[in-house]
């Protein structure tokens, strides 16, 4: 299997291809076939390439050919397989192939079809080249790769404008992370001589020191575009705009792939990070402060899919908070517990809105749990998952987190209490949403429930979410060792009772309404911090203000700048010379003869003026 491990992007890459190029001759089953197949056999694929890697966990390497070479520098189009790659080839392809499957019958009636699951086989593709390449370059291909699709699948409806703006949101605010990444590569070229990540990491532990400024700018850098594609603070305003693309797009690129791929970049380059000590504190303090920011904006959010959005903005915290004081295990552990919880919630909110009439209040839901039994098991599951609930998937992976956050010196007790306040809120908006949409009085009633092929995925990820957390992830020998020891036991049943707290408060204020706030929240104070929140603290109002009406203010003048004078001049002249020579052919013999006989005399004329002695 490891001859053939590049067979795993190739497969939906050429299915996205052959949509493209024959969608007019397919029928709908043929296009979900091969939409949903080719991701199906990529996932085949690579289960049959972990069982061989696990037989002997050794990491390879595969080049299929050169890919540039200028000078001294030398790329390739080659891939690397170690326990991290199979567990993010795991997740992409996995969890990817389930909500293909979902997409099958979510989008059976859309008159995109084709194009729909063509941009997403592109995305898949995409994000396993980001995740298999052995080099930064071939890396950051598949980086943009997965910006472009994403920019496609946002705005996939962009009949709607809105739909177009959320989508060049995403893509503007995106890049400014990936220029930040970009500017990190030269400088370590230039400063390494190579761009291979093994080699990189050996000659950067063989030039630098430990805390030197140029491994510290550097990290600085890649965190730059770890921060604009994971939407981690300051960059993270186009995550809950991104909403705006069909539900299963949010399941897949939002939550279990392309957010995640910050997280993995930071994780695939830990050795010049371990350079850097001052930039992992800036990863875990960036992290937990956007763990916090939006969590807290997620208990005012109305929207179904808008609460999802900052649920993920804040789980990737965690998983920075993780990166940022080594617990490098704990954070990709959670990220694939996290891909099955947020892909099971994003997919279960996919069913509702389908089911009711495409509403996304959720206060015009209500009374679903006897109406949508799937769903409301799924939902559960899943926000029990996001809970950190005992024994589901995301205790497991966020209790490591926050026990080894607890073990960092110095700070680790400031971000241990941090990480417990986000966990309490996590638990409050969770059941706050499980209470409002599937508990109380019915206000829209569903047309129907999911069928098969939607219930088949919510099954599957309901099982992951409760089970993920019993995985053992193959990466003890890609990331040194975490910290030794255990602290007390008190401080682990502190992290397992905040969770339980959390689910209590949201029982008392959402269901049973034993808890009544509505004095504070309808105060002046409260209003306002409130309003403050749902607005996402105001970081796009800030945004606004510094840079996007100034730069269209900037654009209004140069529109009509002087200097365009004289280009209008020019375009005017050849306007007013074409109106004359189209007025000369009018179609009559005689005056094409005149003309044609005028030209003559004039050339000959001119010709006699500049050589006289011809005459």
């Amino acid at each position: 299997m490891r001859e053939i491990i590049w067979l795993v992007p190739l497969i939906p890459l050429l299915s996205s291809l052959a949509l493209m190029l024959g969608s007019a001759s397919f029928s709908r089953w043929i296009i979900g076939g091969l939409g949903a197949g080719s991701v199906g056999l990529a996932a085949l694929l690579t289960l049959l390439s972990g069982i061989d890697f696990l037989a002997q966990p050794q990491p390879y390497q595969t080049t299929l050919w050169t890919w540039m070479q200028v000078a001294n520098f030398s790329a390739s189009i080659s891939f690397y397989f170690d326990g991290l790659t199979l567990v993010m080839m795991s997740v992409i392809t996995g969890v990817g192939f389930l909500i293909h499957l979902f997409s099958t019958e979510f989008m059976q009636e859309d008159a995109s079809y084709a194009r729909y699951f063509a941009y997403l086989n592109m995305f898949v593709a995409a994000m396993l080249i980001l995740v298999m390449a052995d080099n930064l370059l071939l890396l950051y291909l598949g980086w943009e790769g997965v910006g472009v699709c994403s920019y496609l699948l946002v705005g996939f409806w962009y009949q709607n404008s809105a739909n177009g703006q959320a989508a060049r949101k995403a893509f503007v605010v995106t890049r400014i992370g990936d220029t930040a990444m970009a500017l990190g590569l030269f400088l370590l070229f230039t400063s390494l001589g190579t761009l291979d990540i093994q080699q990189m990491v050996v000659e950067a532990n063989n030039l630098w020191l430990v805390g030197d400024m140029l491994p510290v700018v550097a990290c600085l850098l890649l965190l730059g575009g770890a921060v604009g594609k994971s939407a981690q603070l300051p960059l993270h305003t186009w995550l809950p705009d991104a909403m705006a693309g069909p539900t299963p797009v949010s399941a897949l690129i939002h939550a279990a792939t392309m957010v995640t791929a910050g997280v993995y970049l930071i994780a695939r380059t830990h050795g010049l990070f371990l350079l850097a000590p001052s930039a992992m504190m800036v990863v875990a303090v960036l992290g937990i402060a956007t763990s916090l920011m939006a969590a807290f904006t997620a208990l005012m959010q109305s929207d179904i899919k808008r609460i999802l959005a900052y649920s993920t903005i804040s789980q990737i915290g965690y998983m920075f908070l993780a990166l940022g004081v080594g617990a490098w295990t704990a954070g990709i552990f959670h990220l694939m517990t996290h891909a099955f919880f947020k892909a099971l919630l994003f997919l279960g909110s996919g069913a509702i809105i389908h089911c009711l009439h495409h509403e996304h209040n959720i206060f015009k839901m209500g009374g679903l749990r006897s109406k949508m039994p799937v769903t409301f098991w799924s939902f559960m599951i899943g926000s029990a998952a996001l809970a950190a609930l005992p024994f589901t998937a995301g205790f497991f992976s966020k209790d490591q987190i926050l026990l080894q956050a607890y073990q960092l010196p110095e700070y680790g007790i400031w971000l241990w209490l941090a990480g417990l306040l986000g966990a309490l809120l996590t638990a409050i908006y969770s059941f706050r949403l499980v209470f409002v949409v599937f508990y109380g009085k019915a206000n829209t009633q569903p047309d129907k429930e999911v069928g098969w092929r939607m219930a088949m995925p919510l099954s599957a990820l309901c099982l992951l979410s409760l089970i993920g957390g019993y995985f053992i992830i193959p990466v003890q020998d890609v990331f040194p060792e975490a910290l030794h020891g255990h602290p007390a036991h008190w401080v682990e049943y502190i992290s397992i009772s905040v969770p339980l707290i959390g689910v209590a408060v949201a029982y008392l204020l959402f269901y049973s309404k034993r808890l009544n706030i509505n004095p504070l929240v309808q105060s002046a104070v409260g209003s306002k911090l409130g309003e403050f929140w749902r607005i996402g603290w105001a970081v796009d109002r800030l945004y606004d203000g510094l840079f996007v009406r100034p730069y269209y203010a900037v654009s209004a003048l140069l529109k009509s700048e002087s200097v365009d004078g004289f280009y209008a001049l020019v375009v005017s002249v050849n306007q007013c010379v074409n109106r004359w020579l189209s007025q000369s052919q009018n179609g009559q013999m005689r005056w094409y003869l005149v003309s044609m006989v005028a030209g003559l005399i004039l050339l000959l004329t001119l010709a006699l003026q500049i050589s006289p002695e011809a005459s």
